[in-house]
């Protein structure tokens, strides 16, 4: 059953979350979360899949997940994106998904990191609008 939680809930659960994680990964999780919002300040959080804060705006544009060793953020049609400073790192095999994973000590190249979600909210924004029924045309047969 998929369940998600209401958007102020779920910017409370993802502050939670990182408050709950106490160390690297918490601190990681939040400069994420803040570059994400620099990058597009419409982004929604949500609280996904038992656990999972995901940001979306026209469609999901990545999730913020955190592992023992790792905090990644796994874009929903990264596949799709250009990636010219090569950030992708992980699930490279996908026909979908891309994914960065964040390791202890590692760097985040801001600019790099926004010009890949300010791409994957102009695709989600693209498809959605592509997806829309187009009106029905008026016929252009002429009675005679």
């Amino acid at each position: 059953m998929k369940r998600t939680v209401p958007v102020e809930s779920a910017s409370a659960f993802i502050d939670a979350k990182i408050n709950e994680l106490g160390d690297w990964r918490g601190k990681m999780l939040a400069k994420v979360r803040a570059i994400i919002h620099e990058a597009d300040p419409e982004i929604v959080e949500e609280w996904k899949w038992m656990g999972t804060p995901v940001f979306s705006h026209g469609g999901i544009v990545c999730t913020g997940e955190s592992y023992k060793n790792v905090v990644k953020m796994t874009f929903a049609k990264g596949a799709a994106l250009e990636d010219p400073s090569g950030l992708f790192n992980s699930s490279l095999d996908g026909n979908v998904r891309r994914a960065i994973d964040i390791h202890e000590g590692d760097k985040v190249d801001e600019a790099a990191l926004k010009g890949l979600i300010r791409a994957a909210v102009a695709l989600n924004l693209d498809l959605k609008a592509k997806s829309k029924p187009k009106p029905p045309r008026a016929s252009s047969k002429r009675a005679d």
